[in-house]
């Protein structure tokens, strides 16, 4: 069984590598059938990797203490669940994981796309396989989860804390999100390696952007009701550099799912577009390069291991090298269409942009300074709640309150009258929320009374703007309002699926304030 399994990885590993040779001679030189043959290799990869996982979780069902993976992370007496949820609960394990997500995308990617994109998706081939060629040489030549050793009675068991229901769902989704932040990378280098400054690139990704947008949100979101529940904090988010390093990505991908809106619309923010998708990818490799280093301190990161510096240096070389391409197309991407007016849906949405990547940088300092410090000066520091608190206030306050501007202002250029005829409404309702909370006692925490006022102007704009186009959906085809609603949202799926979102978010931020604005301590002698 581990020789299968080992065999199946080695497999894997050729296969990318003839993937990404073959892939990239054939997209510099046009060949059609090497390409096609460079893209059935890194399909056939993934069947390969997933040829490995089975032996694995095999070894881990059938309590085979042989392999060292699953003697460490298993016992006889794990319910079965727990025990294929191991699968994850290691370092090897979850960089199998990783591998099988990674090849699985990348399949279906080449499957969806290779006949409506050939030229591009010829340069998008070597992108992934290279990715693809990082992570099975890992697995072959650093950090084996085929390892053997002499039989034990019985194997170790799951660590404790992983033994929550909770953590059968939050570590897959957090690795969908991760390894699906590989499909735009792959899609934007090869449209910068293609030479095509058209859309064609983010029309491709937008649904896997999405997904992995999405998978990243939720498998946070189970993350704090583990953490609440076996770890204590005594809330949802305790600023760990490990949750800190899977936030950034989120907001990375948020900027970009924002600003290519601009680029589709107006053809503007090329340059940005590209340098948000290496973002979080980059962000991506960081937060399995912290999980994995042993450099910090986290609850949720591995014991020092080997794979470290491999990481640092993959990560290096994707941000170097990437940076150097986006670089070398500047002549080609530069847009020749300009802002019109600071008042402007695509205005806002920049502003909106550059408040989250403010903030994902400002939460990044915070990661990385200590390590820095420890690194230069050998002592180590500590970047505590009060700082990320700070600045989240700073970039998250304005940002929660453009969610209700934003989609609502007009493209090009907004007049002060449609202005005031969209947001009245909206803003006189906020301030009369504002104004009941204060007399309530909200305005102990300003910031606090202000989260809520901002939220109460986004969820009023939100709502006006489902009543004017129910209202103008029926008065145009008649019907119930019920079927006018309906007709409303099936017509416009993009623009009120977003609305929705808006909302949720605006849910979530009014808990957070609630939680952490009007929280209380108090001590007592037991």
């Amino acid at each position: 069984m581990p020789e299968l399994g080992r065999a199946a990885l080695v497999a894997t590993l050729g296969l990318a590598l003839y993937a990404l040779v073959a892939g990239a001679i054939a997209a510099s030189k046009g060949r059609r059938r090497l390409a096609l043959s460079a893209q059935n290799a890194l399909i056939a990869a993934f069947g390969a990797t997933l040829v490995a996982s089975l032996v694995l979780v095999a070894a881990l069902i059938r309590h085979d203490f042989s392999f060292v993976y699953a003697a460490a992370h298993t016992s006889r007496e794990l319910p079965t669940g727990y025990t294929i949820s191991a699968f994850w609960g290691g370092q090897e394990g979850s960089l199998l994981l990783w591998l099988l997500i990674l090849t699985g995308y990348a399949t279906a990617v080449l499957l969806v796309n290779r006949r409506s994109a050939r030229d591009l998706v010829a340069w998008v081939t070597p992108v992934l396989a290279a990715v693809t060629v990082f992570f099975a040489f890992l697995l072959v030549a650093v950090a084996t989860p085929f390892a053997t050793q002499a039989a034990p009675a019985d194997g170790n068991g799951l660590n404790p804390s992983l033994q929550n229901p909770y953590m059968m769902a939050h570590p897959p989704l957090l690795y969908l999100g991760f390894v699906g932040l590989t499909v735009p990378f792959a899609f934007a280098l090869g449209a910068l390696l293609a030479r095509r400054t058209d859309e064609r690139w983010i029309v491709a990704t937008r649904r896997w952007t999405l997904l992995a947008w999405t998978a990243l949100g939720v498998g946070q979101l189970l993350g704090s009701h583990w953490a609440y529940e076996e770890v204590g904090w005594g809330g949802y988010y305790a600023w760990d550099p490990v949750e800190n390093a899977a936030l950034m990505p989120w907001l990375a991908a948020t900027a970009f799912l924002h600003s290519v809106m601009i680029q589709e619309k107006r053809g503007m923010l090329r340059v940005w577009n590209h340098l948000l998708v290496l973002l979080a990818f980059s962000l991506s490799l960081f937060g399995t390069f912290l999980t994995r280093s042993g450099i910090v301190s986290s609850i949720h990161s591995f014991t020092e291991s080997s794979i470290g510096p491999w990481f640092l240096a993959f990560i290096c070389l994707v941000v170097l090298g990437s940076l150097a391409l986006v670089f070398a197309r500047l002549p080609i991407l530069r847009s020749k269409t300009k802002l019109e007016s600071l008042a402007s849906r695509e205005a806002t949405f920049l502003y909106n942009n550059l408040l989250l990547v403010a903030l994902t940088l400002t939460i990044l300092w915070g990661v990385a300074y200590p390590i820095l410090h420890e690194a230069v000066v050998g002592e180590s520091r500590i970047v505590g709640p009060s700082y990320y608190n700070f600045f989240l206030r700073i970039f998250g306050l304005p940002l929660l309150l453009l969610m209700g501007i934003a989609p609502l202002v007009a493209w090009r250029r907004a007049s002060l009258r449609s202005l005031g005829l969209t947001f009245a409404r909206p803003a006189a309702f906020a301030l009369l929320v504002g104004a009941v909370l204060l007399a309530l006692g909200a305005g102990s925490s300003i910031p606090g009374l202000i989260a809520y006022t901002f939220s109460a102007f986004v969820l009023a704009a939100i709502a006006l703007e489902f009543a004017r186009g129910t209202r103008a959906r029926r008065a145009l085809s008649g019907g119930s309002w019920p079927g006018a609603f309906s007709a409303l949202i099936a017509r416009n799926r993009r623009r009120y699926g977003g609305y929705v979102v808006h909302a949720a978010i605006v849910l979530l931020a009014i808990g957070i304030a609630g939680s952490s604005a009007y929280d209380t301590v108090s001590e007592r002698r037991l």
